[in-house]
C-alpha cells in the first residue's frame, strides 16, 4: 500500500482497511508501505501472498506486478499486461473498440498544445493518460473563452476527450461475473473529493435505471474485463445520456485496482450481493497467483 503515486493517501486508506479486515478473517498480515526497498522487504517477510492495494502509477500499471512475477510472490488483481493496458487510457480504448464496446473520441496532445488553443471543440475533458481517481481532470465547457491552463503537476502529454453528458454508472467484475450497477449522484463533477470524502457523493445500489441499461452495464463490464485480460476484481465506469437510450451508454475506463476505502464502490457492490468486506478481502487473497 502507499507507494509514490499521486494516489498514495487513498492507497494507504485501502491498505489499512483491507489489513484490518483480513486480520478479522484470521490471516497474519504485514502492512508494507511500498518504497525503493520493496524487494528487500518482501524477501525478508516471505509472504504467502500479496494483496495489492496500490493505486495509480507503479502499483496499477504493471510495474509492481512485474516485480512480483520476477521474485515469484503470488499477488491479487490483474497481471502485467492487463494492468499496463488498462492504465493507458488511449490504448485501452483501442482494445475496447476492437471488442465492439462504445467509447469516446479522444487524442493524445502535448501540454503546450492544449494550453495554446482548443484542440477540439468544447465541451471536452483534459486528463493524464495514466492516472486514476480523477487526479488532474479539467472540464472545458462551451463557455470557456480560451483553452485550459494546466497545472505544473500535469504530465507533458495528456489525453483530450470529448465530454459525455449524463449519469455516472459503474459496475464491478469479480472473477468472471459482474456484481451490480451503482448510480453515482453528485452535486457537481465526480472529482477526487467526490470519490473519497464522506458525503462527497451518494451511491444508489443497485442503480434505479431501465433494465436494458442495467443489463448493458453488466455485459459491457465483463466484456471489458475479458478484453483487457483482467483478473480478480476490476471496475468499469460509464456515462449514460438518458435522452439517447442504449445509444447514450458510453464506457469510460476500466480500473484494475478499485478503491478499497470505506466509501469505495466495489466493496459496496460486493456487500449488496451478499459478500462482506472481510469475505471480499479473503477472496482476493485466495485468488492470488503468479502468471496472471
Amino acid at each position: 500500500m502507499g507507494g509514490p503515486s499521486a494516489e498514495r493517501e487513498v492507497s494507504l486508506s485501502s491498505g489499512h482497511a483491507c489489513a484490518a479486515a483480513l486480520r478479522d478473517e484470521g490471516f497474519d498480515v504485514v502492512e508494507v508501505d511500498a518504497g525503493p526497498d520493496l524487494v528487500a522487504r518482501l524477501q525478508d517477510i516471505k509472504p504467502d501472498a500479496v494483496l495489492n492495494c496500490l493505486h495509480g502509477r507503479w502499483g496499477e500499471d504493471g510495474c509492481v506486478q512485474g516485480l512480483l512475477e520476477w521474485i515469484g510472490v503470488p499477488y491479487s488483481h490483474s497481471g502485467v499486461l492487463a494492468s499496463a493496458l488498462a492504465m493507458d487510457k488511449q490504448r485501452s480504448k483501442e482494445v475496447f473498440r476492437s471488442a465492439g464496446l462504445p467509447v469516446l473520441e479522444s487524442m493524445i496532445c502535448t501540454k503546450a498544445e492544449v494550453m495554446a488553443g482548443h484542440v477540439m471543440p468544447p465541451p471536452y475533458v483534459v486528463k493524464p493518460n495514466n492516472e486514476g481517481s480523477s487526479v488532474g481532470v479539467y472540464l472545458v465547457g462551451k463557455d470557456n473563452n480560451g483553452p485550459p491552463q494546466l497545472s505544473d503537476s500535469m504530465p507533458a502529454e495528456v489525453m483530450v476527450e470529448t465530454f459525455a453528458p449524463g449519469r455516472e454508472l459503474t459496475t464491478s467484475v469479480m472473477g468472471d461475473r459482474a456484481l451490480t450497477v451503482t448510480d453515482i449522484l453528485t452535486t457537481g463533477w465526480y472529482d477526487y473529493d467526490a470519490k473519497y470524502k464522506p458525503g462527497g457523493s451518494t451511491h444508489v445500489v443497485p442503480a434505479e435505471i431501465p433494465q436494458e441499461i442495467f443489463d448493458l452495464c453488466m455485459e459491457y463490464a465483463v466484456r471489458a474485463h475479458k478484453a483487457l485480460g483482467c483478473r480478480g476484481i476490476s471496475r468499469t465506469d460509464f456515462r449514460w445520456d438518458e435522452s439517447r437510450g442504449a445509444a447514450g451508454l458510453i464506457l469510460l475506463e476500466t480500473n484494475t485496482q478499485p478503491g478499497m476505502t470505506p466509501t469505495s464502490l466495489s466493496p459496496e457492490q460486493a456487500d449488496k450481493t451478499g459478500m462482506s468486506f472481510g469475505k471480499l478481502c479473503r477472496w482476493m487473497v485466495e485468488d492470488a497467483s503468479c502468471h496472471r
